[in-house]
């Protein structure tokens, strides 16, 4: 990426005027008539614009031109090239033994205080003496080429002086413990920098050295060597309470001996974690100017939302696999994972009646408001307007944090997040990149961790616990754990039950977990169109995206249809003879793909038979027929090969409407 955007991007230009001039990764050759890509993002430069935030993330960092992308890359090259030696020869010449990946004491002391501690110093270090200068200075409008480079701020301590007097003074306010000293470059705000929209660059680089001092302390915990400091076994053995029997006496052997216990443990908090980030890039945009590009807003919330999606289906996938695998019920009695399979049947039912709840409450709702709006009396529907259900708990939490900054937390000037409220909008040229988000009775439908999410996750969960849950033994099927992960059916000898394997409640739960991030990545995108982004006026009037309709036509499915998809894919739809009609064409194709999974997925393995076997008959008509003959998918695969085209052609479906929507208004 470092090297593309050093040879074909226009980084530079964009640099120079970041609110007027979009980023764009490369000119299209006029190949087949291939150029009508090339759309102008201004400064007099046509190519594809892109959304992945990566001049945002430059900028940041302080890289002011396209020679230090080189340089970068060709760094990036030499490493990568020592990694593949050294992948080379741990595993030829000198291959450490299944201990050493047991070793867990060991392994968190280095990636705490190694590989996070450190990581997290030098990277505070490089934003104090490099990132913040360098952006200093863009901030005040002078040219890059003026700038003077990163090392001369490294090696000249008198430069740095110059912008932060502190630095004079050198280590002396730290070791007389006169931290304040340094608070010009390591500074508590909150909020956002009102020039560039996006976090202060002096709070992060504050976060960044705050949390390695946090690592660094962590990674001298446990017990190595020497007999001091924790040992993990200890830990969590004398982890049980009062209902838990031996709690988790047998942890220890079981996340060091299988590697999909761990691996689904890993894959959960990464999901989670991933979940945490989407929501935290738009709601406080770390980099500057990234908070007014709202094609990259846009990407990197539905981005980091599939991801994490994908990775907890995983983490239930490899969950279940270690049950059918690596778990013995012979040596696991009376500690908390046998007491959770005891009382399974418990567990799946509560969620069944939830699941039950929450869909026929959500979907109700709506079904009353659609009738109620067909029947043209808008009093009767539940809205801001009619019936009002403020969702209270949710604006209780708003509030607490928008007032922290007078309480909790003294220190700061600002709440965390303007979306919180509290504060004043943040816009930069002429666009806004941030402001207060009101939440209404729409929200109660479609509201963030509200009651349709909060069904379509439940469903997910429900289909996934079930899967790892049974995935050794049911009442139907007592000796699950012989037949292995993924079977297809029973056999005719109990009823030839079919959809019950481990596999197929990953499988299924593919399904809802499509369904749940599609309605948070739809809700995200119509709630910032229609109440944040937008322009604002010299005199200070907000126009939105959409107009403020989110409130009004969300409550409604038939407000969904008409407002959201059918109205926003205008521009998809109409691309043809523009530079988005790329999205276009992606937008069908995907479409094709998404329905070509249908014809596996609604009879088992798909009418692939009949269309092979046509194939076949016709070589044999013609005599040319190979000697290989090709065979039926099991059905197994057939799932698999439909799961597949459904959740790709679906995503890319979403991708090619959003993005000629976005880049199109925004």
């Amino acid at each position: 990426m470092y090297f593309h955007g050093a040879r074909f991007s226009n980084y530079e230009a964009w640099l120079s005027d970041p609110t007027h001039i979009g980023p764009s990764a490369q000119v299209v050759w006029p190949i087949v008539g291939q150029e009508i890509l090339n759309g102008d993002v201004g400064g007099g430069f046509r190519g594809i614009q892109i959304t992945s935030g990566f001049f945002q993330l430059w900028r940041a960092s302080g890289i002011t031109s396209e020679l230090q992308l080189y340089c970068t890359a060709i760094g990036a090259l030499v490493f990568a090239a020592l990694m593949l030696f050294a992948g080379w020869f741990h595993y030829h010449k000198a291959a450490p033994k299944l201990a050493w990946f047991q070793d867990v004491e060991s392994m968190l002391n280095h990636h705490l205080a190694g590989l996070l501690g450190l990581g997290s110093l030098s990277w505070a270090g490089h934003q104090v003496h490099v990132s913040l200068p360098i952006n200093q200075f863009l901030d005040a409008g002078v040219d890059p080429k003026e700038i003077p480079l990163p090392h001369e701020f490294i090696l000249n301590r008198d430069l740095l002086a110059q912008l932060y007097p502190s630095f004079a003074e050198g280590s002396t306010p730290f070791f007389t413990l006169n931290w304040s000293k340094y608070a010009e470059f390591l500074s508590f705000r909150g909020g956002l920098d009102p020039v560039t929209g996006g976090l202060w660059l002096t709070d992060i680089a504050h976060h960044h050295l705050a949390i390695a001092i946090l690592f660094l302390v962590a990674g001298h915990m446990y017990r190595t060597n020497w007999g001091i400091g924790h040992g993990l076994k200890d830990i969590l053995e004398a982890h049980k309470g009062p209902f838990t029997g031996q709690g988790h006496k047998g942890l220890y052997e079981i996340l060091t001996t299988s590697w999909h216990a761990q691996l689904s443990l890993n894959l959960a908090m990464l999901g989670s974690s991933t979940i945490v980030v989407a929501h935290h890039m738009y709601s406080m945009p770390p980099y500057p100017y990234l908070a007014i590009d709202y094609g990259t807003q846009l990407s990197l919330f539905t981005h980091h939302m599939w991801i994490g999606g994908f990775l907890i289906v995983g983490a239930a996938a490899h969950a279940a696999i270690f049950m059918v695998r690596d778990y013995d019920p012979t040596t696991r009695y009376n500690d908390l994972l046998d007491r959770v399979l005891r009382h399974r049947d418990a567990i799946i039912s509560h969620l069944n009646w939830v699941c039950i709840f929450l869909g026929f409450h959500s979907f109700g709702l709506y079904i009353h408001n659609d009738t109620m709006s067909a029947l043209g009396r808008p009093r009767d529907m539940f809205s801001d307007t009619a019936i009002q259900l403020q969702p209270i708990f949710a604006q209780w939490v708003q509030n607490t944090h928008a007032l922290a900054p007078g309480a909790t937390a003294p220190g700061a000037t600002t709440s965390t997040s303007l979306t919180w409220g509290g504060g004043d909008l943040v816009a930069v040229g002429g666009k806004v990149a941030l402001l207060p988000i009101p939440l209404g009775t729409a929200q109660i439908f479609f509201g963030t961790s509200h009651h349709i999410h909060a069904f379509t996750i439940h469903v997910t969960v429900l289909i996934l616990l079930k899967g790892v849950l049974f995935a050794r033994s049911s009442r139907l099927i007592p000796d699950k754990a012989n037949l292995g992960f993924r079977f297809p059916c029973d056999g005719p000898g109990r009823g030839g039950t079919c959809q019950v394997s481990a596999w197929d409640h990953v499988f299924l739960g593919l399904f809802w977990m499509y369904n749940a991030i599609s309605v948070v990545i739809f809700h995200f995108s119509w709630k910032m169109q229609s109440d944040v982004w937008g322009s604002i006026s010299d005199q200070g009037v907000v126009t939105h995206i959409t107009g403020g309709n989110f409130a009004q036509s969300s409550i409604t499915i038939n407000g969904w249809l008409r407002d959201f998809l059918w109205a926003q894919a205008s521009q998809v739809i109409q691309s043809y003879g523009s530079s988005l009609s790329a999205y276009g064409l992606f937008f069908l194709g995907a479409h094709f793909v998404w329905a070509f999974s249908l014809m596996f997925l609604f009879s088992g393995r798909g009418y692939w038979q009949e269309l092979i076997e046509s194939i076949v008959w016709a070589h044999n008509k013609l005599k040319v027929a190979p000697a290989t003959q090709p065979r039926a998918l099991s059905i197994v695969q057939g799932r698999a090969v439909g799961v597949t085209h459904y959740l790709l052609g679906g995503i890319a479906t979403t991708w090619a409407f959003f993005l000629a929507r976005i880049i199109a208004v925004g």
